[in-house]
């Protein structure tokens, strides 16, 4: 029993760690919600359990999670080391990418990390119940770090300044001061804020991200890019902050849907396009294997992609020029999610569309061939990725999102385009405008047609 197995733990390491748990949602019933009552069933002090919850149930927000995805089902996995570890390299605050199985049990890699002695752990609704538990244990293995922790519910939608609150009130509560440090425990949503979170409570205090989607892995949790969303556009309040290290569990990846898992692949598509021919070639090679989830294949995906990100950031931390490179497909992907509405498409599906519309204007351009355009839609078509524009989209709804784009300068729209040979492209604001419009009405036929209706009358 859970009771039982709180009095084993304790009995055999002599420590005890407060957990309090806020759950920022009212869904009385959800996973995450039983999960925290079943923590404090002995009281505000309990420790977590070692024992493994319930079942959970197979189908998740975004569909099916993978065969053998239980709660905690490996909370007894044997601690190890990471198989390879990548440097962000930005002198005083350089940091480590520990890439590798089974880290998250690793307790003396993450609290090496941690210089105070309490620390914040903030995660969802949806992985609380998977990873919160073995989490906690490991940043408590010393004996040394009271942790506290806060829920938040899970989805784009909620990416926004009154549910980043709760991490300030959880703070608060806590008593939480300038050497605390906050780790984030999840995805890109969940990274963004508690970054944004730690770099403005008390004006900054110390970060861990600890990410557990593709999407998160070789993307957002490295380079420090922290924010919420804005009703008129995504990432609109943010700052550059970085962490202290990254730590990617690969098994955590075993309770990612199918859906979530492709949606991140538009993200290692991407790197191979914008500067490393040879790792798209891979991908072309490989991709029924990442698909398939195969630990090598997987694990080579991830390292490849934050060692492309970090040389990127390590050369210009905060997007002056070459970074920006890192946004193929975004300008466009991002004026989907915001024209949809956040949560209607993952973001991976929407950069996905974001690339292909990107290759399509470059190629009109003439700074492509037809060989590289037909590549780059194919590749991405394999991960099962989208590949055309949501019919709720326009040309002038694309054409007035884009204009409040972060890469716009000056009044002037920027945007990242292939040029070149394989693994080449442009960060630019000079690309033709007439262009530009081909290729949004190639993807949004249905206002063009209402156009030249409208001119004929």
């Amino acid at each position: 029993s859970i009771q039982d197995s709180c009095k084993t733990w304790l009995g055999t390491t002599r420590f005890r760690f407060r957990v309090r748990a806020m759950q920022a949602t009212s869904l009385s019933r959800s996973p995450a919600r039983t999960f925290i009552r079943q923590l404090r069933k002995d009281g505000s002090h309990a420790p977590l359990s070692r024992g493994t919850p319930a079942q959970p149930s197979r189908v998740s927000k975004f569909g099916l999670r993978a065969r053998g995805a239980n709660r905690e089902n490996a909370a007894a996995q044997e601690t190890k080391e990471p198989k390879t570890t990548v440097q962000v390299d930005l002198g005083a605050r350089s940091y480590p990418i520990y890439i590798g199985p089974g880290l998250l049990a690793n307790g003396d890699v993450l609290c090496k990390h941690i210089p105070g002695t309490t620390a914040l752990v903030v995660t969802n609704e949806t992985i609380a119940p998977y990873y919160l538990a073995r989490t906690v244990k490991s940043l408590s293995s010393t004996g040394e770090i009271r942790v506290e922790v806060v829920v938040l519910p899970d989805g784009e939608e909620y990416k926004t300044v009154e549910v980043l609150m709760k991490i300030y009130d959880k703070a608060l509560e806590s008593k939480l001061d300038r050497q605390t440090t906050f780790v984030a425990l999840g995805g890109g949503v969940i990274g963004d804020m508690t970054g944004f979170a730690a770099s403005s409570y008390q004006r900054g205090v110390h970060f861990l991200q600890i990410p557990t989607t593709v999407m998160s892995m070789v993307d957002s949790s490295v380079g420090g890019k922290t924010g919420v969303n804005h009703p008129s556009g995504k990432n609109m309040i943010g700052a550059f902050y970085q962490p202290r290290c990254v730590l990617i569990d690969t098994d955590t990846l075993a309770s990612l849907p199918d859906r979530e898992f492709l949606s991140g692949l538009a993200e290692v598509v991407k790197y191979g396009l914008i500067r490393d021919r040879a790792f798209f070639e891979w991908q072309e090679k490989n991709i029924e294997s990442i698909i398939a989830r195969d630990e090598s294949a997987i694990s080579y995906a991830i390292e490849k992609s934050c060692l492309n990100k970090a040389q990127v950031v390590s050369l210009d931390e905060r997007e002056g020029g070459m970074r920006a490179t890192l946004n193929l497909g975004h300008t466009f992907g991002h004026a989907i999610e915001t024209g949809l509405g956040y949560g209607k498409w993952l973001h991976g599906e929407a950069v996905s569309v974001g690339i292909v519309m990107a290759a399509h204007l470059s190629h009109r351009m003439g700074w492509i061939d037809s060989n590289i355009y037909e590549r780059v839609a194919t590749l991405l078509d394999r991960c099962s990725l989208p590949t055309s524009v949501p019919s709720e989209m326009t040309t002038e709804i694309f054409l007035q999102l884009m204009a409040v784009d972060k890469k716009t300068k000056d009044g002037q729209l920027n945007l990242v385009l292939l040029k070149g040979d394989l693994g080449s492209c442009r960060f630019t604001s000079s690309f033709d405008r007439d262009a530009l419009e081909d290729t949004l009405d190639h993807f949004c036929p249905k206002l063009r047609h209402e156009q030249q209706s409208k001119n004929m009358v």
